[in-house]
Parts: structure tokens; sequence; C-alpha cells
């Protein structure tokens, strides 16, 4: 498939596995191109894992950014049909409190309907019956059509579906360097983390999708990209307090958003401008707990008294515009830099801003690039063509015992129609390794054999083992032996646990009441691990 003949020569190369990256590797493969894509740690490592998985109707940004907002709408309405098993169909609400300016209500509804949303005001009391959650003294409420997506989900199906169409993935292949050659970008040199050596690879079109990290793959090339680094910090609860995406009606501020999903809700987000050395290391401060908590008692009283698992982190990758200091008032739409016209630098485009829910629109534009630049006349598929996981109406399973079972309804909402591929032959590949997530031993076994998976936190992503209300207290140590047997290294995996359960800790519990909670506890948790692995090893 490779030009003449050696393996290490494509159409295209793009750098950065997530979101935007798969998407595109995913386009530019269905129109015939062969494609490789590097990715310095895991897929959705970035700001694609660490948002809080909004499927936006647009009307969060109707009024300030009515471009971002149509764009919105147009993709949600698109994921539904061509992403199903990542989606959950909630629908949303933007209420109104009592200290809100019932005002902007119209003005909201008004720049809805000019951008395509279908924005319906309701009456306070049919909100409280859709939303028992929702906080009783709201004096107003717009339904619109949000819902929530999960971004490792979507991710990987875009990844499955590039592979199927020829593209080369390598994860933990960091770029290094551009290979230039007068004055045009030929390629790039990758550095492989596991193998722990440098390989050149070339291609006549490298495309830079590294979000947040794009600005200095650019500085590679001698170029600028006005990034704006913009930190959002987020709280995950213990159990789906509301079943109905919460917002609030006003200009995007922080603490606005309440999304429910797979078991879990989170709220979020706060804005704060961070700089380029801070974001390979994103904390959640004691100020951010306190502000997300007080101004998400104000959407859903009932956090109040709600189990917080974890804090996280994210970096969005906007462009600079203008002196906002928190980056709310940049635009959310999409770049795309073909850096051959604006800065004499062939072989090069840099494709970023945009959001979650316009990823495929940016492959699109990303796609359509490349192929004027390669020569190639082939339409964009991907508005139709169902991913991976979302083919079938009804997922196949030849055992109707396990088809209505609580772990098969859990692995057909994880994985779609291709759950069909997980065993439930026999007692063992049935038995949990995740009671919280019902994660089973079958799908663990998939997940190590088809999806890429290196260590625990690749697992996590891939079927939520340790994301639920245990945060990897009890399912930890099985999936490190299965990870240890398919890996055949149990010493990598005692590493790998000790590391996965001090992940946990650190996001487990936010650092508002300033103390280290339960070290005790968590240092059985780690030593029972290893001692597993020790016996393992013994074996």
């Amino acid at each position: 498939m490779n030009l003449n003949g050696k393996s290490n020569e494509y159409d295209v190369i793009i750098i950065g596995g997530g979101i935007t990256g798969a998407g595109t590797a995913r386009d530019c493969s269905l129109r015939g191109m062969r494609v490789l894509l590097l990715e310095r740690f895991d897929f959705a490592a970035g700001a694609t894992g660490r948002n809080h998985g909004l499927l936006h109707s647009g009307a969060r940004y109707a009024v300030t950014d009515k471009e971002s907002a149509s764009e919105c709408i147009k993709e949600n309405m698109i994921l539904r049909k061509i992403a199903r098993h990542c989606v959950e169909e909630n629908n949303g609400l933007f209420i109104s409190l009592p200290e809100d300016d019932i005002n902007f209500q119209s003005k909201f509804v008004e720049s809805c309907h000019e951008a395509g949303i279908d924005a319906q005001i309701i009456d306070p009391a049919e909100a409280r019956r859709m939303e028992p959650s929702v906080n009783p003294s709201l004096i107003g409420a717009v339904k619109v059509p949000d819902g929530s997506v999960d971004p490792f989900r979507l991710t990987l199906a875009n990844i499955i579906d590039a592979k199927a169409h020829g593209a080369q993935i390598r994860v933990y292949h960091e770029v290094t360097a551009l290979i230039k050659e007068q004055g045009r970008v030929i390629g790039v040199t990758a550095w492989d983390h596991k193998k722990k050596e440098s390989t050149n690879y070339y291609a006549p079109l490298t495309i830079n999708a590294g979000g947040i990290w794009g600005h200095n793959i650019a500085k590679m090339a001698g170029i600028e990209v006005g990034m704006y680094p913009a930190k959002g910090s987020l709280l995950i609860f213990g159990h789906r307090v509301n079943n109905v995406v919460l917002n609030r009606c006003r200009k995007p501020a922080d603490a606005d958003i309440l999304v429910p999903g797979d078991t879990i809700c989170l709220i979020g987000t706060t804005s704060s401008h961070v700089g380029f050395d801070e974001v390979d290391d994103m904390r959640v401060t004691s100020e951010e707990v306190d502000l997300l908590l007080r101004e998400g008692e104000k959407l859903a009283p009932a956090l109040a008294t709600t189990r917080i698992l974890r804090a996280y982190a994210g970096v969005r990758p906007l462009v600079a515009a203008d002196n906002d200091p928190t980056g709310r008032n940049i635009s959310r739409g999409i770049v795309l830099l073909d850096h051959e016209t604006r800065d004499g630098v062939p072989g090069f485009a840099t494709i970023t801003g945009g959001k979650l829910m316009t990823y495929r629109l940016m492959a699109e534009k990303a796609t359509d690039l490349a192929c004027a630049k390669l020569g190639i006349d082939k339409p964009c598929t991907t508005m139709n063509e169902p991913l991976p996981g979302s083919r079938n109406e009804e997922p196949e399973s030849t055992d109707k015992k396990h088809a209505t079972s609580p772990i098969r309804r859990s692995t057909i909402g994880r994985h779609g129609d291709l759950a069909a591929r997980i065993s439930t032959d026999n007692e063992v590949d049935n038995s949990l390794v995740c009671e919280c997530e019902d994660v089973s031993v079958g799908e663990v076994k998939y997940a190590l054999k088809e999806l890429d998976v290196h260590n625990m936190e690749d697992l996590r992503h891939r079927t939520r083992v340790g994301m639920g209300t245990c945060q990897g207290e009890l399912c930890a140590c099985r999936a490190a032996g299965l990870l240890s047997e398919a890996h055949n290294c149990a010493h990598q995996a005692k590493a790998d646990l000790a590391r996965f359960l001090n992940e946990r800790w650190k996001g487990m519990y936010p650092v508002a009441w300033g103390e280290a909670l339960r070290e005790g506890e968590y240092t059985q948790w780690v030593y029972k691990g290893l001692c597993g692995m020790n016996k393992m090893e013994e074996k």
C-alpha cells in the first residue's frame, strides 16, 4: 500500500490522536489516501478526553457565537445518526434563576431559532416534571436538543474505521521533528516510547491536529500559531443526579452545565488562561472546586449531598483573537491553516479550534484540503456513513440469555453492534471484572486484543474499568491480572497498577478540604495489587 513499496511513506501524516485527528484519519482513509496517524500518548489524551461530554445543540453559543452554534446543531443531528452507540439523547434545559435576567430568555430563544436550533420556552412547572432534580426556584426554562456523548467511544469508533480502510495508527509515538527539504515539510521524526527508538516517516502532506500542543508542533516548522490555552476544570459525581442536561440561561460562564453520562454526572466548566508550560500537568485547585460546587448546587441542589468521585482539567485549543482574560469571548469556530499560502511552507497544514461537537466538520475541511493538494477528487461521505458500533439497528447476538442480561446490555451500550465480537461463551468470560460498570472478562479480553490497549489507563478509556464508584479499588487488580496475562509481563503490570491507582487517588477527592483522605487505605489497595502480581509472577 505504501509508495515505492516502502513501509514509511504515506500520502498524509496526521499528528494527534484526539477526536480531530481520529476523524481526519477516517475521512482521509475513506477517500483512498494512505494515512499514518501518530499520537504521543493514547487516543483522546488531551482536550478530547477532558471535557464535559456535552452533545451540544449549539444553544450555549447562540447569542455570542452564531456561526459555532449553527455548526453545532448540524453536527449534533449528524452524530445522532452515525454514532448512536456514543450518544445519549437526553435533551436539555436552559433555566433562569431569580438572580438571572429573565429578559435574556427571549433574546436567547430568538438567537437559537436564527441558528436553526429548536428552542421552546416551557413552564417552570413542566421543567420540574421533566427533570425533578432541577432547582425548584427556577423562574424560566427553555427546552433544547442537547444530549451527552462519550468522547472515548467516539474517538475509538473513528480509529477503528480508519484502520479498516487501511490507515496505520501509532500510539505512544511522539513527533520530535518535522523533516524539511528546500523549505517544504516532507515528513516527520517520531520517537517510539515503547521501543525507545526514532523513525522517520514521509508524506507530501503533514496535518497538525495536535490541539493545544499544535502550537509547539508548528514551531518545529518555524511557524507561529496564536493558540490561547484556556484551562477548564470539572467535577464528577458518584451517580446521575439528573437525566436531562441542565444549563443556565445566560451568557456562557463558569460552572453552568450539569451533564449526565453513563453512571455519573459532571459539573463544568471553569475557564482561565494558563501558560504553555502548564498544559502537560493540569491540576484542579481548591478555589475551582469551591466554585464548581457553589454554582452547581444552583442548578441541582442535590449536588450538595452527592459524593464527588474525582476532579480533572483540560485545556481548550482556542485560537487567540483578543485580550480576553478567560477565553470566553474567543470564537469556538474552526481554524484551518494552509501553511503554504499563509507562511510559505508547503507540505504542512494545521486544523484547530472548534469543539468535540464539530470534529467531523473539522476533519472534512482538513481532508478537502488534502484532496486538493494531492489531486484527489472524492467527496466526503462521513456525514452519512455510520461509524463502527452504530451500523445495525439491533446488535447481533446468538445468545438470547446474554442478550438481555445487565452485562450484555452494558457492553452493547459501550460498543454498539461491535459487542457481538465480545465472547459470552463461558462462565469465565461472563464474570465481572468491574461491578460498578458491569465490565466482563470477555469485554476486557476483547479490548486487549483489538483496541490498542497498552496499559491500565488505556483499558479504562475502552471499557470504563475503574470509572465507577470504587474508582479502581475493587477492579484494578483483576484488570491488571488480565493485562499481565495478555502482555505476558507481570513486572510491567505491577508498575502499571501502582501508577493507575495513584492517578485515581489523586483525582478521586478534590483538594478543597486540604487533606490526604484515608492514605492508609490507599496504600493497602496498592499493596494488595502488588501482592497479587507477585503471586502471578511466581507462578
